[in-house]
Protein backbone atom coordinates (compact mmCIF):
# COMPACT_ATOMS: atom_id res chain seq x y z
CA UNK A 1 0.00 0.00 0.00
CA UNK A 2 2.86 2.40 0.81
CA UNK A 3 4.26 1.77 -2.69
CA UNK A 4 0.90 2.65 -4.21
CA UNK A 5 0.73 5.91 -2.24
CA UNK A 6 4.24 6.88 -3.31
CA UNK A 7 3.50 6.02 -6.92
CA UNK A 8 0.35 8.14 -6.89
CA UNK A 9 2.20 11.15 -5.49
CA UNK A 10 5.00 10.74 -8.03
CA UNK A 11 2.47 10.58 -10.86
CA UNK A 12 0.82 13.79 -9.62
CA UNK A 13 4.16 15.55 -9.45
CA UNK A 14 5.36 14.35 -12.84
CA UNK A 15 2.27 15.65 -14.59
CA UNK A 16 3.29 19.18 -13.56
CA UNK A 17 6.84 19.02 -14.90
CA UNK A 18 6.01 19.77 -18.53
CA UNK A 19 5.80 23.56 -18.09
CA UNK A 20 6.60 26.27 -15.50
CA UNK A 21 4.06 26.70 -12.73
CA UNK A 22 2.59 29.83 -11.22
CA UNK A 23 2.70 30.19 -7.44
CA UNK A 24 -0.99 29.31 -7.24
CA UNK A 25 -0.43 26.21 -9.39
CA UNK A 26 2.46 25.16 -7.16
CA UNK A 27 0.17 25.44 -4.15
CA UNK A 28 -2.41 23.32 -5.92
CA UNK A 29 0.22 20.71 -6.79
CA UNK A 30 1.44 20.45 -3.21
CA UNK A 31 -2.13 20.16 -1.99
CA UNK A 32 -2.95 17.56 -4.64
CA UNK A 33 0.02 15.35 -3.77
CA UNK A 34 -0.66 15.59 -0.05
CA UNK A 35 -4.36 14.95 -0.56
CA UNK A 36 -3.68 11.96 -2.77
CA UNK A 37 -1.45 10.36 -0.16
CA UNK A 38 -3.94 10.98 2.65
CA UNK A 39 -6.82 9.72 0.50
CA UNK A 40 -4.92 6.58 -0.39
CA UNK A 41 -4.28 5.83 3.27
CA UNK A 42 -7.96 6.29 4.12
CA UNK A 43 -9.05 4.22 1.14
CA UNK A 44 -6.78 1.35 2.09
CA UNK A 45 -7.85 1.48 5.71
CA UNK A 46 -11.55 1.37 4.86
CA UNK A 47 -11.62 -0.79 1.74
CA UNK A 48 -8.60 -3.03 2.30
CA UNK A 49 -7.99 -3.32 -1.44
CA UNK A 50 -6.34 -1.54 -4.35
CA UNK A 51 -9.62 -0.25 -5.81
CA UNK A 52 -10.52 1.45 -2.54
CA UNK A 53 -7.00 2.84 -2.27
CA UNK A 54 -7.13 4.38 -5.75
CA UNK A 55 -10.62 5.77 -5.18
CA UNK A 56 -9.53 7.36 -1.91
CA UNK A 57 -6.45 8.81 -3.62
CA UNK A 58 -8.58 10.41 -6.31
CA UNK A 59 -10.93 12.00 -3.82
CA UNK A 60 -8.03 13.17 -1.65
CA UNK A 61 -6.17 14.63 -4.63
CA UNK A 62 -9.22 16.64 -5.70
CA UNK A 63 -9.82 18.05 -2.22
CA UNK A 64 -6.14 18.66 -1.54
CA UNK A 65 -5.61 20.38 -4.88
CA UNK A 66 -8.52 22.72 -4.29
CA UNK A 67 -7.17 23.61 -0.84
CA UNK A 68 -3.64 24.14 -2.13
CA UNK A 69 -4.82 26.33 -5.00
CA UNK A 70 -6.95 28.38 -2.62
CA UNK A 71 -4.03 29.01 -0.27
CA UNK A 72 -1.74 29.86 -3.18
CA UNK A 73 -4.22 32.37 -4.60
CA UNK A 74 -4.80 33.90 -1.15
CA UNK A 75 -1.04 34.37 -0.64
CA UNK A 76 -0.68 35.75 -4.20
CA UNK A 77 -3.14 38.51 -3.32
CA UNK A 78 -1.52 39.20 0.05
CA UNK A 79 1.95 39.38 -1.51
CA UNK A 80 0.76 41.88 -4.14
CA UNK A 81 -0.91 44.08 -1.50
CA UNK A 82 2.17 43.92 0.73
CA UNK A 83 4.55 44.90 -2.07
CA UNK A 84 2.31 47.81 -2.98
CA UNK A 85 2.05 48.99 0.63
CA UNK A 86 5.83 48.86 1.18
CA UNK A 87 7.14 49.92 -2.24
CA UNK A 88 8.32 53.33 -0.99
CA UNK A 89 10.09 51.97 2.12
CA UNK A 90 13.88 52.12 1.93
CA UNK A 91 15.69 48.88 2.77
CA UNK A 92 12.63 46.61 2.82
CA UNK A 93 12.70 43.25 1.06
CA UNK A 94 9.72 40.96 0.38
CA UNK A 95 10.49 37.36 -0.58
CA UNK A 96 7.97 34.62 -1.43
CA UNK A 97 8.94 31.08 -0.39
CA UNK A 98 6.23 28.63 -1.41
CA UNK A 99 3.15 29.90 0.39
CA UNK A 100 5.15 31.85 2.97
CA UNK A 101 6.09 35.53 2.86
CA UNK A 102 9.37 36.75 4.33
CA UNK A 103 9.58 40.52 4.88
CA UNK A 104 12.84 42.11 6.04
CA UNK A 105 13.21 45.68 7.33
CA UNK A 106 16.65 47.17 7.89
CA UNK A 107 16.39 48.29 11.49
CA UNK A 108 18.53 51.40 10.89
CA UNK A 109 15.38 52.82 9.34
CA UNK A 110 13.30 51.77 12.33
CA UNK A 111 15.45 52.23 15.44
CA UNK A 112 18.33 54.41 16.53
CA UNK A 113 21.51 52.50 17.34
CA UNK A 114 21.10 50.72 20.67
CA UNK A 115 17.43 51.66 20.96
CA UNK A 116 14.21 49.64 20.81
CA UNK A 117 11.96 52.71 20.31
CA UNK A 118 10.43 52.82 16.84
CA UNK A 119 11.07 56.03 14.92
CA UNK A 120 8.17 58.00 13.46
CA UNK A 121 8.69 57.07 9.81
CA UNK A 122 9.04 53.41 10.75
CA UNK A 123 5.73 53.53 12.61
CA UNK A 124 4.00 54.77 9.45
CA UNK A 125 5.63 52.00 7.39
CA UNK A 126 4.61 49.32 9.87
CA UNK A 127 1.07 50.69 10.10
CA UNK A 128 0.68 50.13 6.35
CA UNK A 129 2.12 46.66 6.77
CA UNK A 130 -0.30 45.96 9.65
CA UNK A 131 -3.24 47.08 7.52
CA UNK A 132 -2.39 44.35 5.00
CA UNK A 133 -2.16 41.79 7.81
CA UNK A 134 -5.62 42.86 9.02
CA UNK A 135 -7.04 42.44 5.54
CA UNK A 136 -5.55 38.95 5.20
CA UNK A 137 -6.35 37.45 8.58
CA UNK A 138 -5.89 33.79 7.61
CA UNK A 139 -2.17 34.03 8.32
CA UNK A 140 0.08 33.91 11.38
CA UNK A 141 3.04 36.23 11.89
CA UNK A 142 6.44 35.85 13.55
CA UNK A 143 8.52 38.98 14.18
CA UNK A 144 12.26 38.25 14.48
CA UNK A 145 14.81 40.74 15.78
CA UNK A 146 18.53 40.77 14.84
CA UNK A 147 21.49 42.95 15.86
CA UNK A 148 25.08 43.46 14.80
CA UNK A 149 27.93 42.18 16.99
CA UNK A 150 28.82 45.51 18.66
CA UNK A 151 28.39 45.20 22.42
CA UNK A 152 27.99 42.08 24.51
CA UNK A 153 26.19 39.02 23.25
CA UNK A 154 23.70 39.17 26.14
CA UNK A 155 22.85 42.85 25.58
CA UNK A 156 22.37 42.21 21.86
CA UNK A 157 20.06 39.30 22.63
CA UNK A 158 17.96 41.49 24.88
CA UNK A 159 17.90 44.32 22.33
CA UNK A 160 16.76 41.97 19.55
CA UNK A 161 13.90 40.72 21.73
CA UNK A 162 12.87 44.27 22.66
CA UNK A 163 12.86 45.39 19.03
CA UNK A 164 10.77 42.42 17.95
CA UNK A 165 8.39 43.19 20.81
CA UNK A 166 8.12 46.84 19.78
CA UNK A 167 7.09 45.82 16.25
CA UNK A 168 4.57 43.33 17.60
CA UNK A 169 3.07 45.91 19.94
CA UNK A 170 2.61 48.36 17.09
CA UNK A 171 0.89 45.96 14.68
CA UNK A 172 -1.36 44.66 17.45
CA UNK A 173 -2.25 48.24 18.44
CA UNK A 174 -3.12 48.82 14.77
CA UNK A 175 -5.73 46.06 15.01
CA UNK A 176 -3.97 42.79 14.15
CA UNK A 177 -5.15 40.05 16.53
CA UNK A 178 -2.54 39.45 19.21
CA UNK A 179 -2.87 35.66 19.02
CA UNK A 180 -1.63 35.81 15.42
CA UNK A 181 1.68 37.50 16.25
CA UNK A 182 4.65 35.94 18.05
CA UNK A 183 8.17 37.28 18.54
CA UNK A 184 11.68 35.90 18.52
CA UNK A 185 15.01 37.56 19.28
CA UNK A 186 18.15 36.09 17.70
CA UNK A 187 20.63 38.73 18.84
CA UNK A 188 23.85 38.77 16.85
CA UNK A 189 23.69 35.06 16.02
CA UNK A 190 22.37 35.18 12.44
CA UNK A 191 24.38 37.80 10.52
CA UNK A 192 23.76 38.25 6.79
CA UNK A 193 26.86 40.40 6.22
CA UNK A 194 30.33 41.14 7.60
CA UNK A 195 30.19 42.73 11.05
CA UNK A 196 33.69 44.15 10.48
CA UNK A 197 32.31 46.85 8.16
CA UNK A 198 29.80 49.62 8.89
CA UNK A 199 27.68 48.62 5.91
CA UNK A 200 27.67 45.00 7.02
CA UNK A 201 26.58 45.99 10.50
CA UNK A 202 23.74 48.04 9.01
CA UNK A 203 22.50 44.98 7.13
CA UNK A 204 22.75 42.79 10.21
CA UNK A 205 20.65 45.20 12.28
CA UNK A 206 17.26 44.15 10.95
CA UNK A 207 13.73 43.03 11.66
CA UNK A 208 12.41 40.02 9.76
CA UNK A 209 8.73 39.12 9.64
CA UNK A 210 7.51 35.69 8.55
CA UNK A 211 3.91 35.49 7.35
CA UNK A 212 2.52 31.96 6.92
CA UNK A 213 -0.95 30.54 6.22
CA UNK A 214 -2.80 29.23 9.26
CA UNK A 215 -2.71 25.47 9.53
Amino acid sequence: MEKISVAICCLVLLTACAEPLSKTQKGALIGTAGGAAAGALIGQATGKDTKATLLGAGIGATAGGATGAGIGYYMDKQEARMREALKSVEGVNVVRDGNNLHVSFRSDNQFKVGSAVLQGAAQSDLNRFADVLKEFDKTNVTVIGHTDSVGSESSNQTLSEQRAGAVRNLVVARGVAGNRVTTLGLGEGKPVADNNTEYGRQLNRRIEILVIPKG
